[in-house]
């Protein structure tokens, strides 16, 4: 009974995502005697969290009494924009408190646990903790790396083409997996491409219909020579775009996509690999959770030899193209062997119409220690 509340707590948890971020997505359930009696979620960002939307459906107060109260994260016990759930359930009185992790952000970290244990109360911590971290792993990327979640998306051909050798690459996936995709950037903090992709696709990067976010729309362009009659230039003052220019940008074209209405981002690195890894500190730095990255080659490379990816998103349409120089979804360096790359772990895979649509977090195999 406690696994099968528990399950039910990461379900009701997973409802918030793209609601509540930068909070962590959480679920409740308070039960009795083998019988749920209530649950909860936090349903968006500044609302009630879990365990008070959870307490609020009780027909009275008192029902807590002696219950016990299942939470996906360690309650919060600090003041933030709603009060601590820790006072709540000193108030409800539960005699039993169930935690499938501790929080790590630094203002819990263990004191709502403790708050709890002091009161009086039986408080477990673990029951499914593998899950529960792999639900809040945007969360924890955010907490303990100061950087967001990153998502890699690309469709390709069958054989691994972005487009063809003269660029062309209208349409290579089907309708139904650009709906995925809007799908996708409606739940961002970011959607991120490379000026080359801006250029040649001339991309909207918005999310059609809208989503529970409005993600930046982040064009990296070091030298600030995206078109001011592209289509993110032209629609900028209705939905943001961040344009992020290296040192030797022109003035001149810096002046052009402000007065355009689009955010400059400088930084004064001359190394790109620099700039891209600063970048994605003042992405930590605005409280991203999570960035969704669209290409093309060259950034989903840079990202890849970074190590930066941490979610796959691809589309393989049943088409061929062919051709040398036709690009295929990333780029960079590369890893020296196959081991070396890391691999989705556990992907889920769909048919989508004619294509194939592959998903999955990477999995980066331990590098080997050195033979004495």
């Amino acid at each position: 009974f406690d696994n099968a509340c528990m399950r039910r707590a990461l379900a009701l948890a997973a409802q918030g995502a793209g609601h509540v971020e930068p909070n962590p997505m959480v679920g409740c359930v308070i039960a009795r005697d083998g019988q749920i009696l209530a649950e909860g979620w936090h349903q968006r960002f500044g609302g009630p969290h879990a365990e008070v939307d959870a307490l609020s459906k009780l027909s009275s107060a008192a029902d807590a009494r002696g219950a016990t109260v299942y939470v996906t994260l360690e309650p919060c016990c600090f003041h933030g924009k709603t009060p601590p759930c820790t006072d709540a359930l000193l108030a409800a009185q539960p005699a039993r408190v169930v935690i499938a992790m501790r929080d790590p952000f630094p203002k819990v970290a263990g004191g709502g646990i403790a708050i709890l244990q002091n009161a009086g109360m039986e408080v477990e911590v673990g029951l499914l903790e593998a899950d529960a971290r792999s639900l809040v792993a945007p969360y924890l990327m955010l907490v303990e790396q100061q950087r967001p979640w990153t998502l890699a998306k690309w469709a390709m051909t069958l054989d691994g083409k972005l487009a063809s050798f003269s660029g062309d690459s209208q349409w290579i996936s089907s309708e139904g997996s650009r709906a995925i995709v809007h799908q996708l950037r409606g739940r961002m903090d970011a959607i991120v491409v490379g000026r080359g992709t801006a250029q040649q696709d001339d991309p909207q990067l918005t999310a059609r219909p809208a989503g529970p976010r409005t993600p930046l729309r982040v064009v990296l362009d070091s030298l600030a020579a995206l078109s001011l009659e592209s289509q993110l230039v032209r629609t900028a003052r209705e939905t943001p775009v961040l344009i992020a220019v290296g040192p030797q940008a022109d003035a001149a074209k810096l002046a052009a996509l402000e007065n355009a209405g689009c955010e400059v981002w400088r930084d004064a690195a001359l190394d790109p690999f620099v700039r891209l890894a600063n970048l994605w500190r003042e992405f930590g730095r605005r409280r991203f959770t999570n960035v969704l990255v669209e290409g093309g080659a060259g950034l989903l490379g840079s990202l890849h030899d970074a190590q930066l990816i941490d979610e796959v998103h691809a589309f393989i349409a049943p088409k061929l193209v062919g051709g040398a120089s036709a690009p295929s979804p990333i780029g960079g360096m590369g890893a020296a062997t196959i081991a070396a790359g890391g691999r989705l772990d556990r992907p889920q895979i769909q048919i989508l119409g004619e294509d194939l649509y592959v998903a999955g977090r990477v999995r980066r195999e331990p590098a080997p220690r050195p033979s004495v």
